[in-house]
């Protein structure tokens, strides 16, 4: 892929990184197939359920290599809370074996040296463009970029995305536009700024940092001029969200306490 960084994504990074704080990296897992198997079950479900039944089959299984001697179903019987669990339970068990098959043991350790984890991820059944950037920037540390549903929906409203771009092409559309080293703080605060400001289905404008750039917040600039000057020159109308004071505004919604939170909007 060819990376051609645009200056407005660097931009966007260091103006909420002024206003959230910049979150620290660190791998939530020591292996990087626990973070594999722990997005497959979010896939279509909710943290409150998804983790609770990653924990459970962590505690059935305390090391993968036992999940190879039992049957999927035997999986499923473990994550039936997390929904999907007759297909989610033979994606585990694939994970499992091929780990086992190509690297020796039912790990992924060994993809931090692996020559494109990425493609290997990919080739697994049930693993999708999205779970693979998940393990492949917080559990592998690679410049890749996740793109859940906050990601997605703030960088389309600041004008990042064409329309018609899908949350599978999004990811290497947005990651070509990227400074290299970025992903994961980008990640981290537009999944902070999605969540407390530029939310669905309408985003708080008035405290946004990045309205001078904004695609969505100039379109509705000119829809509230054209809303004005149909009801009266003006006369009655709504003023224009006034910009932050980020000093002010910095710490009041505090940092991240987890940047893989909120990652089960579906592959």
């Amino acid at each position: 892929m060819t990376r051609r960084p645009h200056p407005k994504l660097g931009l966007t990074v260091q103006r909420l990184e002024s206003l959230y704080g910049q979150t620290p990296y660190w791998p939530r897992f020591g292996d990087p197939l626990d973070e594999l198997i722990c997005c497959i079950l979010s896939q279509h479900t909710a943290d409150a359920k998804s983790f609770p039944a990653f924990h459970r089959l962590k505690r059935r299984f305390p090391d993968w290599n036992l999940a190879m001697m039992v049957s999927p179903e035997v999986i499923a019987a473990e994550i039936k809370d997390a929904g999907l669990a007759n297909q989610k339970s033979k994606w585990i068990h694939a994970a499992v074996l091929a780990a086992a098959r190509d690297f020796g043991e039912a790990s992924l350790r060994a993809l931090h040296a692996h020559p494109d984890p990425l493609v290997w991820l990919r080739a697994l059944p049930g693993v999708g463009p999205k779970t693979a950037a998940i393990v492949g920037c917080f559990s592998l540390g690679l410049d890749v970029l996740p793109v859940d549903t906050h990601v997605f929906r703030v960088s389309k409203r600041l004008g990042f995305l064409n329309e018609g771009i899908d949350e599978n092409k999004a990811h290497e559309v947005l990651l070509a536009k990227l400074p290299r080293g970025l992903a994961f703080r980008y990640h981290v605060t537009l999944l902070q700024h999605g969540r407390l400001v530029c939310r669905a289905p309408q985003p708080d404008c008035s405290r946004c940092p990045l309205t001078e750039f904004c695609s969505f917040f100039a379109r509705s600039q000119v829809a509230r001029t054209k809303e004005r000057r149909t009801s009266g020159n003006g006369k009655g109308g709504k003023k224009s969200p006034a910009r932050p004071n980020i000093s002010k505004e910095r710490g009041t919604s505090g940092s991240i306490s987890n940047p893989t939170d909120a990652l089960s909007s579906t592959e």
